[in-house]
């Protein structure tokens, strides 16, 4: 007879890849046996579902000052400017095996599964979270230098008498001692950062998904060059005819919601 603990041996080895085979020798046992155990209908410790949502302890704060941001008269466009931003790192220069056909009539475009990789680059992109336009700037690394350059290119483009509110994630590029000397000689240039596994607070993650869906997924790029020209056309394009993206959702609504589906993954055990 198996023991439990060989049972569950048994469900999990499996699971993680072991063939029949491999645990029949193991464990000297016939496969037959070893397939009923798998076969049946009870234990799975195989089974796994992934823990969240997670309530972070700044998160509430996090939401409820981006709301007042939005709606300070301090950070209002005659007052300051309030910028979304954020790096979008190893976008990858995919060129496809096989060149893919059109749609047509009755059959969808193709696109081949296998593709070759033709180098990487990191986007950098800063919106402007009152009418939606985008400073962007392209570099094959992603360091606190590069950062750095990207924070003198929004300097140079944004006017020298306002404030500058700058929105990011809680990443330790982001928060370099040559990025807080750096923040310290330019006081004008204020930073909020996001609680770590929150960026999806950020406005600028929403711009990096349509610039994914239209532009790079299914674009065939030959070199690293031809993915950057890929993206400032989009950004170019974007700008022309810029639009904010508008926080509907109060703080309240959102901590709410969070709570609720926390409460519904305890009762469901």
């Amino acid at each position: 007879m198996l023991t439990v603990y060989n049972y569950l041996l048994i469900r999990t080895a499996h699971a993680q890849g072991e063939s029949i085979r491999s645990l029949s020798r193991r464990l000297h046992r016939a496969q037959k046996t070893l397939r009923k155990v798998i076969a049946s209908a009870t234990g799975e410790p195989e089974r796994y579902t992934r823990a969240g949502p997670v309530i972070y302890p700044k998160l509430g704060k996090c939401i409820a000052f981006i709301e007042q941001i939005l709606q300070d008269d301090q950070t209002a466009p005659e007052h300051a400017i309030l910028l979304s931003c954020d790096e979008k790192s190893q976008i990858q220069a995919l060129d496809r095996t096989q060149p893919g056909l059109p749609l047509k009539k009755g059959r969808c475009g193709t696109m081949t599964h296998d593709y070759k990789r033709n180098g990487i680059t990191s986007l950098f992109a800063a919106m402007n979270v009152a009418d939606g336009t985008i400073i962007s700037d392209c570099h094959p690394r992603h360091r606190h230098q590069e950062w750095l350059k990207f924070l003198k290119l929004i300097k140079s483009q944004v006017p020298p008498d306002k404030t500058v509110h700058l929105i990011c994630d809680n990443y330790a590029t982001h928060k370099h001692p040559k990025v807080q000397a750096w923040a310290q000689r330019n006081p004008r240039f204020i930073f909020h950062f996001t609680p770590t596994g929150a960026s999806w607070l950020n406005m600028i993650e929403r711009f990096f998904r349509d610039l994914t869906d239209k532009a790079i997924r299914r674009g065939s790029f030959y070199n690293v060059e031809d993915l950057v020209g890929a993206i400032m056309e989009y950004v170019n394009a974007h700008n022309q005819n810029p639009k904010p993206f508008i926080w509907t959702a109060t703080a309240k609504d959102i901590l709410a919601k969070v709570k609720r589906a926390r409460r519904a993954q305890l009762r469901a055990g």
